[in-house]
């Protein structure tokens, strides 16, 4: 067996990661970077940009379609609307809670350590606020009035609900529609071979996503803003290996070691690309064939977090907060700590699929407790690195939540959570043998000569 064979996949990403940031950090410190030249037009902005968007598109191109088709065999699986109820119901209550507890733990740490007192920054560029959409809009939003728009758009929220209902239809036609709902659940097989297929490339694109952003973020804006980024990161680390893996072993018992093992995948994709929708097709298979949660649950819980779950904006917020609040000699109170928190749990599902989000969220929040707004102006430096940290943690959350859910629905199997060879890409996954090409081929005549 050659060594290609033998090197796992999630290996390899992280060797393109580590490489990656190497490459990233030996351009921008021997200033190679500079606009027009070589390195700029032809490597980071030419090879690395390329490679990087061609593979996040690769992903976004799944992400609907693997929705849509995974959540009509879930609801299908699932086969009682009382169930589904049940794992809505669980599943939102988990993410409100932990995004709650996020922001509480990263507002304690920041006032802890008085961040931001005593510096004087300014404000590198200026920040314009973002309107968020009305809360009762993005509930009437819910229900698309064209869901073909909304597939087109990538509105998750009325892809969940159409895709749901869809379900809920298979189930009340009955055997009439057994046909339909075997369909769904071969194209279901179909989108998640083809994420083992780009899944396969990962490697080669992490290297060039984290090289193209080192390589422009360096490490001059980290001096710039050390406190604020390490304590920001500081507070992502503590949410991730403790609050979470905490909430993990008491709602379900489960090994939080044999978890963080498994998720490191998903986390370095969601890392790399800093978009939780961008990373739900590799969320989702890793829930389903590395953890052992039932697609009926993986289905819903999964596209939902992606759009609801924001943990860890929810502690860039906090940590913003007292930073910003600090630096302006403003003195926030118990009851204006106890509004950020509201706030954020509130916003988290208000400004559901806007663009920039966590950044809305933000200004509502200073909004709120009497902050300049503009002061997002000081943190804007750094906030492309620390929501590629954030992402990382919000799409672990997603996966905690999916496995406390499947685990108190009897719908986890324990042997595939506890083999941690369980559901890992293996090159032979990919391979097409003569007899199955030859099978497929005769299959096709087969049905071509019966038209």
């Amino acid at each position: 067996m050659s060594n290609d064979r033998k090197m796992s996949l999630t290996v390899k990403v992280l060797l393109g990661m580590f490489f990656g940031i190497i490459v990233g950090l030996i351009i921008n410190f021997t200033d190679m970077n500079t606009t027009g030249s070589f390195i700029n037009v032809y490597i980071v902005d030419g090879l690395f940009f390329v490679v990087g968007k061609l593979f996040v598109n690769a992903l976004k191109m799944l992400v609907v379609p693997l929705v849509f088709f995974s959540l009509i065999c879930g609801v299908c699986g699932i086969g009682s609307i009382n169930t589904l109820g049940r794992v809505g119901t669980k599943s939102f209550a988990l993410y409100m809670l932990t995004t709650a507890v996020a922001i509480a733990v990263a507002i304690s740490i920041s006032a802890s350590v008085g961040l931001g007192q005593g510096m004087e920054l300014q404000a590198a560029t200026s920040f314009e606020t973002k309107e968020a959409p009305p809360l009762k809009n993005v509930l009437i939003d819910i229900v698309p009035s064209n869901p073909i728009k909304a597939m087109a758009n990538g509105d998750m929220l009325p892809l969940i609900f159409f895709s749901i209902l869809v379900g809920i239809s298979i189930l009340l036609v009955g055997k009439k529609a057994s046909k339909f709902a075997e369909s769904a659940e071969i194209a279901n097989e179909i989108m998640m071979k083809m994420v083992s297929i780009i899944m396969a490339v990962a490697p080669y694109a992490v290297f060039a996503l984290i090289a193209r952003s080192i390589s422009q973020l360096g490490i001059d804006l980290l001096s710039h803003l050390a406190g604020y980024a390490t304590i920001l990161i500081g507070s992502l680390f503590i949410h991730l290996f403790i609050t979470l893996m905490i909430v993990l072993k008491l709602f379900s018992g489960l090994s939080p070691i044999m978890f963080i093992k498994k998720i490191r995948n998903t986390q370095v994709f969601a890392f790399s690309t800093a978009s939780s929708n961008a990373t739900i097709p590799i969320t989702l298979r890793t829930a389903t064939e590395r953890l052992g949660v039932d697609n009926s649950v993986a289905s819903f819980t999964v596209p939902f977090g992606a759009t609801i779950n924001m943990d860890g904006t929810a502690i860039m917020q906090g940590v913003a907060t007292v930073f910003i609040a600090n630096l302006y000699g403003l003195d926030l109170t118990t009851a204006d700590y106890l509004t950020v928190i509201l706030m954020s749990v509130l916003a988290s599902i208000g400004t559901a699929g806007v663009p920039g989000v966590g950044l809305v969220m933000l200004s509502m929040v200073f909004t709120q407790v009497g902050l300049p707004v503009e002061g997002i102006g000081l943190i804007l430096g750094v906030d492309r690195l620390m929501d590629m940290i954030r992402t990382a943690v919000n799409v672990s959350g997603d996966a905690v939540v999916s496995s406390i859910v499947a685990k108190s629905e009897g719908k986890l199997d324990l042997g595939v959570y506890n083999d941690r060879h369980a559901g890992a890409v293996i090159s032979s996954q990919l391979h097409i043998d003569e007899k199955t090409e030859q099978e497929l081929a005769k299959a096709v005549i087969q049905t071509h000569d019966k038209s």
